[in-house]
Formats: structure tokens, C-alpha cells, sequence
């Protein structure tokens, strides 16, 4: 199927942002967006690429760009179901939602339900509700293109062979910030320090859990639900240089990976054109300039919550978004000063489980996510 139109949930974020220049490249046309906060920028996509629908969750900030674009004829949409609103009306080819957060798991359910094309960069939707997306994917005949480094990587990895061929699946991790520190140096980092990414430039939230291997966690279980396999058969490998963006073993040992300079667009480009590739939007890999090639064992004592996350997918239900919620909470207080990581990662783990049941329907799922925000306020005010 040829791609001609897209619409991007998120525009307004790194994704998004990258997601926007990609089309322009492709020549593909922007139908619908959604932004967060950053309306002045919204206005500037509305003009630049003749949105006809924009989604605004803020019902106030809405209101201001509805006035602010009247002379466009872009029609915007409110409210909290604003993005799903527009996941709907829209007749895009395919939808990228690169939305953060749980807020992007309706949108997610909405396109699939559309029978639309799915590039997904919002891992929140299946590290919350992995079985219930993959359910309503398979029902309405879809796969989800992952626009995610190391899923993408994966996906171009597997045509190499057979699903019975695989014997594991190997994702890389840049280590973050942190890399090589103990838990007494880690009580004394600031925020700051966290939002200092060795390779890539996210949001906050993305970035700082990157720097606690949350990031890497939620990856893991991304990977179980797209690729049909189980945490046993994934390993986590820290790979500083950020060059091989993960890797798939076969039964006979050899491994497949995928190597490029790390620039997202790749991977929002191979999502929306595969299996076909275009002109590359990255530069070139110069292999005569790399001088060496480095790998590590995450160490996972020191950042528990990789470990955690491999736990709370095995446990099912909606443990990934008592994680979720759990983690996303703790990451806001620690943005804010007012916790260190060591307490980040106690926080985390002991609500997740304090908060999961055995339920993965969309109802528990959100159910899940409110009890754990309010168990880690409780644990860190002291009850």
C-alpha cells in the first residue's frame, strides 16, 4: 500500500516534530494532528501544512487556537477524547502516534478500530495494555509498525528469517547518563544531570528513563507483545556508541542487526514506507571513523527497575500500567526536585504491585493507573 497521507498524534514533541519533517520529505500530505501544550507551534503546523483537523486536550488552549487559525479552515477538536476524536475522522493512510504517556493508549485503540494503519511510537500503549491492542490488531487485520530505534531494528532484522528460526532478541541500550554508577552515586544526581542523554534528544520524561533503564524495561515488554515472544527470549545489551540499534540470533547463532548513525527519522521514515525504502533523511555511517564498537551487561541491582519490568510482564494484567503510572508519577516528582532516584525506584516498585490486578481490559488498565499514581504521593508524603 502506498502511503499518500498521515496523520501524527503528538505533533508538537520530538517525535512528532521529526514525524513532520519526514513527510515533508516524502512529499506525503498531513491530514490531522494533536499537540499538547505548545499551541504557538501548533498554529505554525496548521499554516505550514494545511491541517484540516488539530486535537487539543486543553478545552482553554483549544479555544485560543480556534480563533487563532479561523482563517484556515482547520477544524479543532477538545477535550480529553480530542486525539481519539480525530484518530477517527481523519482518512488518513496511516496514523503516527507519537503521543507520551497512557494518554496516547485511546488513540492507539481507535486507529486500529478504524482499520487504519498504525506507526507506533507511543510504547505506553502496549507496556499498559499489550494483550488487549495486539488482540484488536490481529482482530482487524493490522500490524503495528514500530517506530521505536530498537523495534524498528528488530522488525528490518527479522526478514532475515522465520519466526521458529529466532532464538532471541537482543536490544541495545546507550546506558544513559549514568552509566557505570553506583547506587550511593546515584542518590546524589540531580535532575539536570539526568537530562543530559549521551546520543539522543527526547522529552523529559523519555530522557530520564532512559538514565534509570525504565526506558529500557518498558522496551522489553514492547517487544514481547510486537514480536510474539516472551522476556526469557529478550536480552538487554548496553552498547554506548548507539551505532547497532538491536539485533535478532537465529537458531544457528547468527545474528542479524541493524546499524545506522542514530537519527529517529529513520525509523519514523522505514515505519510509514516499509518494506519499501526510500532516500535516506539520515547521514551516511562512516565506518572508517568508528573507532571501536563497546557492549556491557545492564547492571540491574544498580537500576532495578529494568528488572521490574520484566517482572510486571510476567505477572500480566495490568501490572505494565500500574508501572506505567507509577513510574511516570515518581519520574514528575523527581523532575521536581523533591526525590532522589534510589527513592524513585522504591516508589515505583512497591506500588506497581501494590496497585496491578489480574484484569488487561481497558477499564482495569486505567483503573490500574490511578491507584498506582496515588500509591507513590501516599508513599513519598508519608501516607
Amino acid at each position: 500500500m502506498e502511503i499518500t497521507s498521515m496523520d501524527v498524534l503528538g505533533a508538537t514533541g520530538s517525535v512528532g516534530t521529526q514525524a513532520l519533517d519526514v513527510a515533508k520529505r516524502l512529499g506525503v500530505g498531513v491530514r490531522a494532528i494533536s499537540c499538547g501544550a505548545n499551541t504557538e507551534r501548533a498554529e505554525e503546523i496548521i499554516r505550514e501544512f494545511k491541517i484540516k483537523m488539530c486535537a487539543v486536550a486543553d478545552e482553554q488552549k483549544g479555544k485560543l487556537l480556534r480563533a487563532a487559525v479561523a482563517d484556515t479552515g482547520c477544524k479543532i477538536y477538545t477535550g480529553r477524547s480530542a486525539a481519539s476524536d480525530v484518530a477517527i475522522e481523519s482518512d488518513a493512510d496511516i496514523t503516527v502516534n507519537a503521543i507520551t504517556g497512557i494518554a496516547g493508549l485511546m488513540p492507539t485503540l481507535k486507529v486500529l478500530e478504524s482499520g487504519k494503519e498504525l506507526a507506533l511510537a507511543n510504547k505506553e500503549s502496549l507496556v499498559t495494555a499489550g494483550q488487549y491492542v495486539m488482540s484488536l490488531a490481529a482482530k482487524n487485520k493490522r500490524e503495528i509498525r514500530p517506530v521505536d530505534s530498537e523495534h524498528c531494528a528488530v522488525w528490518q532484522s527479522l526478514r532475515a528469517g522465520k519466526k521458529e528460526e529466532i532464538k532471541k532478541i537482543i536490544l541495545t541500550a546507550s546506558g544513559g547518563p549514568f552509566f557505570g554508577y553506583t547506587k550511593e552515586q546515584l542518590a546524589g544526581v540531580t535532575a539536570e544531570q539526568a537530562l543530559k542523554h549521551p546520543t539522543w534528544k527526547m522529552g523529559a520524561k523519555i530522557t530520564i528513563d532512559s538514565a534509570t533503564l525504565m526506558n529500557k524495561g518498558f522496551e522489553v515488554i514492547e517487544a514481547c507483545w510486537l514480536f510474539g515472544t516472551d522476556t526469557d527470549s529478550i536480552d538487554v545489551i548496553i552498547h554506548r556508541e548507539s551505532i547497532i540499534h538491536s539485533m535478532v540470533e537465529y537458531k544457528d547463532n547468527m545474528i542479524v542487526a541493524q546499524l545506522g548513525a542514530p537519527d529517529m527519522r529513520s525509523c519514523i521514515q522505514y515505519a510509514i514506507t516499509a518494506p519499501e525504502r526510500r532516500e535516506a533523511v539520515s547521514k551516511e555511517l562512516d565506518f572508517a571513523s568508528i573507532s571501536k564498537l563497546t557492549f556491557y551487561r545492564p547492571d540491574e541491582n544498580t537500576f532495578p527497575l529494568l528488572k521490574l519490568a520484566k517482572e510486571a510482564y510476567r505477572r500480566g494484567g495490568s501490572c505494565g500500567a500500574a508501572l506505567n503510572g507509577a513510574n511516570e508519577t515518581a519520574v514528575d516528582l523527581f523532575l521536581k526536585g523533591r526525590i532522589n532516584l534510589p527513592t524513585l525506584f522504591e516508589a515505583v516498585e512497591k506500588a506497581t504491585f501494590e496497585a496491578c490486578s489480574d484484569e488487561c481490559s481497558p477499564e482495569a488498565v486505567f483503573d490500574a493507573d490511578k491507584a498506582a499514581r496515588a500509591a507513590v504521593l501516599r508513599e513519598i508524603n508519608g501516607g
